[in-house]
């Protein structure tokens, strides 16, 4: 099967602070500044508790969102996931439907700063809105951290604003009695019935979609399993604290008939309990607030939406051209075609109207999101490896489907029939335009499979090949396999199964498995042949059901060793015309238990493999030692010898147990002479000896910094 052309990735250059203000910043602009007093005549007082129900039902989608961001971190994330769990038919739908939406409600927030600015001066409103496109287009094509620290410096702005905004707010009820004010105010607190709130829950839900554009720069994410997760909680945490608190201000010291028609309804609660605050400086701190806001929201869309086109393009939906990186490492065409498109809808749209019946897409892509990680969970796929998983599945995912539904159906008829229509001319296009230069399906067919129909092999290949990017985790005990390994240097000349013998009774004592049955185990080709991973490197693994630590045998074979081509697991494509030629053989067994640790270590055994200098460095190694190290980490290793003149000498004469290292650093083995000792408790420390230290990466840093600092 052909492979697909391997695309430039960008650069991770976002970490948590990053990943919040893009998450926060994308909430906080309409959904604060303009929208409650529109919810608050649907709803009355009750607008409070509204927005509380939305922040708790976007949990579905935001667990959803970092679950698949997590296993499959990937420029244009929502349409990634839906293409390689739905199929290249609802990618189509969700990337293209999504870039548009997108574009609306970002064009729209860079057009309601107008009603703030408005306060201080008569402006244009659409040239502002041109000119803040422009410089937030120059920052994207700049580079994704200059774009990010700006998001951060607008975020930091607009969090510290609201804070205070909150705190000021509620002295001032303090002052004129919370409970005075309360009966005054939200009294009662459902003037309009429980069908009025349940509207506006509505309304006000879509003030949290941004919480999820992050999921589109997911590929740029340093430790995604960390922090994308970790950044939308903390996000949406933020927002819902600030929307709850602030909107319950803005009701307490507003009169509910001008509240209801007040567009502007911060500003106006800030000219009531601010006006302490000299020179209107109370009031300008608001419409500072405002313009962060609305330029945040604007920024990240640009961000967020041209991370689509791009996607789209790597995978032949759309032109490709798209897909191309610029200098400065992100995706320019792409960007420059968003804003474009932005501008000119800016110019001749009503985009308000717009963005506000593409938020039923939005809702749609929520409700499609939990519907991937169904389909991905139940594919089976081992090769889907998230680093944090949704909990309360299906339930959590159930329950956000039914939400996305239900809330799509209150947002009126002609939501609905922008929905459609976007959906249908999605569709149109992908059937006209795309679908002849697609060959692959989605994780649906897995689902089909355990079913008896056809499956598509090429996405577990492409999950192996994120597992690669994604590296390890810091509980794999990698480090710890590869020190302790047995390690056979052989001439040549020797069979698959003599080399198996070679190390099988070492083995079975570990895993208390009898000999011949792991030699079976490790013959058997039924299940997983020999995985050449180029560099005359191949590695067999195998995985059993006992609960054991994971085992790893390095071999290597000074004059070549010739495999017949039956043993390769060929569908890879990693696969090199002298795959039978090899030098090294890596055995890795590990527990059914384990299934996805196994496939990380087996992944970044292959990374390490693959470096360029990795034959002539293994062909070279003077011993067993130095073969361990080419594939440990530099930042979790370090050998020292152990001399009278240097600090290492404290060592000497000591047991392993009595030794002071940094942290869980642990001595995995000593080289004594031309003798390798697997080191115990009581093993003592002599001059000269050699060691192999592994351990987590401040502490191999630490120990290096005292070496270097003493000798």
């Amino acid at each position: 099967m052909p492979t697909q052309k391997k695309h430039k990735r960008l650069d991770k250059e976002l970490k948590l602070f990053d990943v919040y203000a893009i998450s926060t910043g994308a909430m906080f602009s309409s959904g604060f500044f303009l929208l409650p007093g529109l919810a608050s005549a649907d709803a009355g007082p009750a607008v409070v508790l509204a927005y509380l129900i939305g922040g708790i039902m976007v949990l579905p989608a935001m667990f959803s969102a970092s679950e698949l961001s997590t296993a499959m971190p990937r420029a244009g994330g929502p349409y990634y996931f839906l293409d390689r769990s739905l199929g290249p038919m609802v990618g189509t739908v969700g990337g293209l439907g999504t870039w548009l939406a997108l574009i609306f409600k970002s064009a729209f927030a860079l057009i309601g700063m107008g009603a703030y600015l408005a306060i201080f001066v008569d402006v244009p409103i659409k040239p502002i809105a041109i000119g803040f496109t422009i410089l937030f287009t120059l920052m994207n094509i700049f580079g994704v951290k200059k774009t990010s620290n700006l998001q951060g410096v607008l975020v930091v702005i607009l969090v510290s604003i609201l804070i205070f905004f909150v705190i000021a707010g509620f002295a001032e009820l303090f002052s004129l009695g919370l409970f005075e004010t309360y009966q005054n105010q939200f009294s009662p607190f459902l003037p309009f019935g429980f069908e009025g709130l349940i509207s506006t829950v509505g309304l006000v839900f879509v003030s949290y979609a941004g919480l999820t554009q992050v999921a589109s720069v997911s590929e740029e994410v340093q430790n995604p399993d960390r922090n994308i997760p970790l950044g939308m909680i903390l996000s949406l945490l933020t927002a819902t604290i600030v929307y709850v608190l602030g909107v319950y201000v803005m009701v307490a010291v507003l009169d509910p008939n001008a509240l209801r028609e007040d567009l502007t309804p911060v500003a106006t609660a800030g000219e009531v309990f601010l006006d302490w605050i000299p020179y209107g400086i109370g009031l300008m701190l608001v419409v500072i607030a405002a313009i962060a806001a609305f330029a945040s929201t604007g920024n990240a869309g640009i961000m967020s939406a041209a991370r689509y086109p791009l996607a789209m393009a790597r995978d032949k939906l759309i032109w490709q051209p798209l897909a191309k990186i610029g200098k400065f490492n992100t995706p320019t065409t792409a960007i420059l075609v968003t804003s474009g498109v932005m501008m000119f809808f800016i110019l001749v749209l009503d985009v308000a109207d717009i963005a506000k019946l593409a938020s039923a897409f939005m809702l749609l892509i929520f409700g499609l999101l939990n519907l991937a990680v169904i389909i991905m969970r139940e594919s089976k796929i081992e090769e889907y490896d998230p680093g944090f998983k949704s909990p309360l599945y299906p339930w959590m995912q159930i329950a956000g489907i039914i939400v996305s539904i239900w809330l799509i159906t209150v947002m009126g008829i002609i939501s609905v029939l922008f929905t459609l229509g976007m959906i249908l001319s999605c569709i149109a296009y992908y059937y006209y335009f795309a679908s002849k230069k697609v060959k692959r399906s989605g994780a649906i067919f897995h689902v089909s499979a355990r079913l008896g129909e056809y499956q598509y092999e090429g996405l577990e290949r492409e999950m192996r090949g994120i597992l690669r990017e994604k590296g390890l985790r810091e509980d794999d005990p990698y480090e710890k396999a590869i020190g302790r390994a047995q390690v056979l240097d052989l001439a040549g000349d020797e069979s698959f199964e003599h080399i198996i013998k070679l190390f099988v009774d070492d083995m079975s004592q570990k895993v208390q498995i009898p000999d011949q049955e792991l030699i079976n185990l490790f013959l058997d080709q039924s299940f997983e042949g020999i995985l050449p991973v180029g560099n005359g490197a191949a590695i067999k693994h195998i995985r059993i059901k006992e609960d054991i630590d994971t085992e790893v045998v390095l071999v290597r074979i000074q004059s070549g060793v010739q495999l017949e081509d039956a043993v390769f697991e060929t569908e890879l494509d990693t696969l090199q015309e002298d795959k039978n030629q090899l030098y090294c053989l890596i055995f890795l067994l590990s527990s059914t238990k384990q299934s996805g640790q196994h496939l990380r270590i087996l992944a970044h055994l292959a990374e390490m493999i693959d470096s360029m200098d990795f034959q002539e460095r293994w062909m070279n190694a003077t011993d067993e030692a130095e073969l361990r190290e080419i594939l440990l980490r530099d930042e979790r290793f370090i050998n020292i010898k152990i001399k009278e003149d240097s600090t290492s000498a404290q060592y000497i004469g000591k047991q392993v147990k009595d030794l002071q290292l940094p942290g869980e650093s642990l001595i995995t083995l000593i080289k004594r002479d031309t003798e390798i000792i697997f080191p115990h408790g009581k093993t003592i420390i002599n001059k000269h000896d050699e060691l192999s230290i592994i351990g987590e990466k401040n502490d191999i840093k630490e120990l290096k910094s005292q070496m270097r600092a003493k000798d």
